[in-house]
């Protein structure tokens, strides 16, 4: 198959994007869904007071979310490899159908508790799409296709992500009906662009469904420890969500005090962080040439270090007791090099993610593949929560969010050293 520069071309592009449009929509509903019951909690008082105070429902919520990653990644990676990973592709977007006719009926009746279920259930789906997403990569693009592959799952994960929480925002002060068909509806659609999805045999047909989660999990993860490129991708893969789940989790308080910006200065920062990412993405796949380049992992966590230093350097010791608009913030001086630092770090968080992706995929056998892309997702849980308490001990003891931002900036350093010791293509300019 031939590749015309790091596009993918016409044959290559009807089998990739009906799993890029369904990675799309799923990733825009889950964040739809998420941003919309968030917000009417916080802002809305859905639940009221009665039942649990709003900010220990968002802290349950988010809580609900990412619990799945622990307890079904390593079912998700058996039932990929067992069966037809296009066809389980269909059963699962079935399934977000199933639980967002629920979550409409929930909106409807204005229930905390059963949308707080269900927001449980999105991310159950979510976790079992998750190996099969990035097992089927290598099965619908060839070796050079691989890197701009994934570059465009990344960077479409990201805008689909940006796109959700902005629709998510804007639907929670209308009637809840709407909002419930809205989420509905974007499921039929990812469930339509499935049903294209080409056929992928089973790699591992006899694979054992293991109904001990915590045994199946243990096992992958000792399985997954023995297989040294392996883990050391995840490992890097984990350091980028644990980074990025710092900047985005402080970004709204750290927008209030050190910009002295409203919700409007927030929602810029988030647009230019995932804007970042995407173009990001997409340069590293085209300065791949179509090769692996470990090496440009190196380059992104360097200048990730140079980047967050330099937010720091721009917003430590402004504080600001008032919150002002969008105009006011771009008529300020300093905004412009935050904006440009602030989208620097997303455009070099594209740098450092996308190789290490395409290293996961192509270290992993076939018949592993979507075994690692499952214990990924456990080790960027375990990183995303250790991230989350962190922040919430620096912040007690500290009480400063650009102090949390320098110790971040940091430690992408012994990360760097770390990768480098484990595999010497982070150094050298590709991976044989």
């Amino acid at each position: 198959m031939s590749v015309k520069k790091d596009y993918l071309n016409f044959k290559t592009s009807r089998r990739f994007a009906p799993l890029f449009g369904t990675q799309f929509l799923g990733a825009f509903n889950d964040n739809v869904f998420k941003t919309a019951l968030f917000v009417m909690i916080s802002f809305y008082g859905l639940g009221g007071n009665d039942w649990l105070p709003a900010s220990q429902m968002l802290n349950l919520g988010a809580l609900l979310f990412i619990l799945p990653y622990f307890l079904f990644s390593a079912l998700s990676g058996q039932l990929s490899n067992r069966f037809d990973k296009a066809v389980l592709a269909r059963w699962v977007k079935v399934l977000e159908i199933v639980v967002m006719a629920v979550a409409a009926y929930g909106f409807y009746i204005q229930s905390a508790p059963l949308l707080l279920f269900c927001l449980f259930c999105m991310g159950t789906q979510s976790t079992l799409f998750g190996p099969l997403k990035y097992a089927i990569l290598p099965d619908y693009l060839n070796d050079k296709e691989l890197i701009m592959g994934n570059s465009l799952i990344e960077s479409g994960t990201f805008i689909a992500i940006l796109l959700g929480q902005i629709l998510g925002t804007s639907l929670a002060g209308v009637p809840p009906h709407i909002v419930g068909t809205v989420v509905l509806l974007v499921a039929v659609g990812g469930t339509v662009t499935s049903l294209f999805m080409p056929s992928v045999p089973a790699k591992a047909p006899d694979t054992k469904i293991e109904p001990n989660i915590i045994k199946g999990t243990m096992d992958l993860m000792r399985e997954t420890v023995a297989q040294k490129s392996v883990f050391t991708a995840i490992i890097g893969i984990s350091w980028f969500w644990f980074v990025g789940s710092v900047y985005t989790t402080q970004l709204p308080t750290f927008t209030q005090i050190h910009l002295g910006g409203n919700d409007n200065v927030f929602n810029l920062m988030l647009a230019l962080f995932s804007v970042g990412i995407a173009v990001g993405s997409v340069l590293c796949a085209k300065l791949s040439h179509e090769r692996l380049r470990l090496g440009l992992v190196t380059v992104g966590t360097v200048s990730l270090t140079v980047s967050g230093l330099l937010l720091v350097w721009l917003t430590h010791g402004r504080q600001f007791a008032e919150l002002n608009g969008i105009g006011w913030f771009l008529s300020q001086a300093y905004a412009y090099p935050v904006m440009l630092v602030m989208t620097a770090i997303g455009f070099f968080g594209g740098f450092f993610s996308v190789p290490l992706y395409t290293w996961l995929q192509t270290a992993s056998s076939e018949t592993f593949r979507a075994h690692a892309v499952a214990a990924n997702n456990i080790i960027n849980g375990i990183f995303m929560v250790t991230a989350a308490v962190l922040s919430a001990v620096l912040l007690m003891l500290f009480d400063s969010i650009t102090l949390l931002y320098l110790i971040v900036a940091i430690g992408n350093i012994p990360l760097t050293v770390y990768l480098a010791r484990r595999e010497p293509g982070f150094i050298l300019k590709k991976k044989p």
